[in-house]
């Protein structure tokens, strides 16, 4: 066997390394955008290393979508070599990595909403919402507290909940936490009468709303608010220091209400 046989490829060898059908190396060979540079000493067409290259190339450019005429153009650009090829290959599969993480992220976000159960429009979530999304402790929620009467009762009140519903809830949520805020704003103790009553009102809300919220779950859930970097910061945000002061207040009004 020569060398240059040794060096080479068949189309049946070529087949099988790259997963392309025989039919589709011909019908590459038969329009112009892959042909076997090398012959046997046989006489018989071969495909060398640098085919192979050139293959690699066009199945990328196809896996991204584009069509033969295209891939056709960018691999015979005599402006670019391998590298920028690498390059460009490296950019465009980034690109659509983004796309994909996008739509993975969309598909999660709806399969999300679905195991709240909270049956609104994605526009009335919008609306209802904004950019916080209850699904994004959803999962959480369920395993910490997924085999409690407290977790099921919250799940089964609010799958019932319409648009309307949920906008009173807010609007009730948002009075609770602006007379919080004005509480420790105005540089009130913890234990001061205001910020207890402030902070029973929260207690209720959520009794009212979501479950019976007792006196130690909502010590626990407070303490949630400045141990969670995500809770805390959905009031620190705002009002540095706000988390810490709505668990407290929750801990002095939690005390009163024993003693």
């Amino acid at each position: 066997m020569s060398e240059i046989e040794t060096a080479g490829y068949t189309i049946g060898k070529v087949a099988e390394l790259s997963g392309v059908t025989i039919r589709t190396l011909h019908h590459y060979d038969e329009i112009g955008l892959l042909s076997p540079g090398g012959r046997s000493a046989a006489g018989y067409r071969i495909y060398e290393d640098s085919d192979l290259e050139r293959l690699q190339r066009i199945l990328f450019y196809r896996e991204l979508g584009f069509t033969l005429d295209e891939i056709s153009t960018i691999v015979d650009d005599p402006q670019t070599d391998a590298l920028g090829h690498l390059r460009r290959q490296r950019r465009l599969l980034t690109g659509r990595i983004d796309r994909l993480g996008a739509m993975v992220d969309a598909i999660d976000y709806e399969m999300e909403a679905r195991t709240m159960d909270i049956p609104l429009t994605p526009e009335e979530r919008l609306e209802v919402f904004g950019e916080f999304r209850p699904e994004d402790y959803a999962e959480e929620a369920e395993q910490r507290w997924g085999d409690t009467e407290v977790y099921k009762e919250s799940q089964r009140r609010v799958s019932s909940y319409n648009k309307e519903d949920w906008q009173r809830l807010k609007a009730e949520e948002e009075e609770i936490r602006t007379r919080l805020a004005a509480a420790f704003k105005a540089g009130l103790a913890p234990d001061s009468e205001e910020a207890m009553a402030a902070a029973e009102a929260h207690r209720q809300h959520i009794s009212r709303w979501f479950y019976e919220c007792s006196y130690e779950i909502h010590r626990g859930l407070t303490e949630m608010y400045v141990s969670d970097e995500r809770l805390r910061s959905n009031y620190d945000t705002q009002i540095p220091g706000q988390a810490a002061f709505i668990k407290d207040a929750a801990h002095a009004n939690a005390r009163q209400h024993f003693s």
